[in-house]
């Protein structure tokens, strides 16, 4: 059986990559709903609609678990997601708790950037509720930043000028930047190249592979093959079968030795 994976776009690829690093033996489905996107900018009924209507799809093709590789429907959808079907269901997690224990005795402050939905739901301000002792940490929307990658511009003066317009004037006052949406990894050279180099960036991607792992293992569901795993792509329900689709996605998954791999 297969692990899904779902994302507004081609952000939850920063999380599948991850995967295909600690569980390479594991088959997946990847559906990208890049027709709907972005997700963060919508309300949160439109954006659990989608993602039922997605996970549905997945489900008829036999997933054992689920990535919901999005912030923004993590926010929105996850917790019925978990009532309504009976595999693991794995949502996303922006790492405020690391970065607040990094930094709270060093006088600096954490950075959470996200979508404007993430940011004002109820999930995530019960995340600043329960880590944010010191209040600490500030938040930044940058919707524009998912609209670039989905159209895979994540370097040039476009991404420049808007990661220097949304900037903090006093961005030196922080010790970390959180990225708490998964499109915002595709950008990690670009925000290093603008922004003071003692600022570490970090994500929730690692974290939450290793956490379906350990849920894989807990309910006996990881491969046994001794084969590398294959991934099919999905563009909201459309199998992808454009090859230079296709070597995008491989582009963002493999980097410089995509052209060794082929879905």
């Amino acid at each position: 059986m297969n692990i899904g994976f779902f994302d507004s776009g081609i952000g939850g690829l920063s999380v599948l990559r991850e995967a295909l690093m600690l569980l390479p033996y594991e088959n997946y489905i990847y559906f990208a709903d890049s027709d709907n996107a972005p997700y963060g900018t919508k309300t949160k009924e439109e954006v659990k609609r989608l993602t039922f209507d997605a996970v549905k799809f997945l489900n008829e093709r036999k997933i054992k678990a689920l990535v919901i590789a999005c912030n923004t429907a993590t926010s929105a959808a996850v917790r019925d997601l978990r009532k309504a079907y009976g595999f693991p269901v794995i949502g996303m997690e922006p790492a405020v708790k690391p970065a607040v224990e990094k930094n709270n005795n060093g006088g600096k402050r954490v950075l959470v950037m996200a979508t404007p939905l993430t940011l004002k739901e109820e999930k995530f301000q019960n995340l600043i509720t329960r880590f944010d002792a010191e209040h600490i940490v500030d938040m930044l929307p940058a919707p524009k930043l998912v609209e670039f990658a989905e159209k895979h511009i994540f370097h040039g003066p476009e991404v420049t000028d808007y990661i220097k317009e949304i900037m903090p004037e006093n961005i030196d006052q922080y010790g970390t930047l959180v990225l708490g949406c998964t499109h915002f990894p595709l950008f990690k050279q670009a925000l290093e190249e603008n922004m003071p180099k003692s600022i570490n960036i970090i994500d929730g991607n690692k974290g939450t592979v290793n956490h379906l792992m350990d849920v894989l293992k807990k309910n006996h569901l990881l491969s046994l093959s001794d084969k590398k795993g294959k991934v099919t792509f999905y563009k909201s329900g459309a199998e992808v079968k454009d090859q230079t689709v296709l070597d995008k996605y491989e582009k963002i998954l493999y980097g410089s030795k995509a052209a060794k791999h082929t879905f």
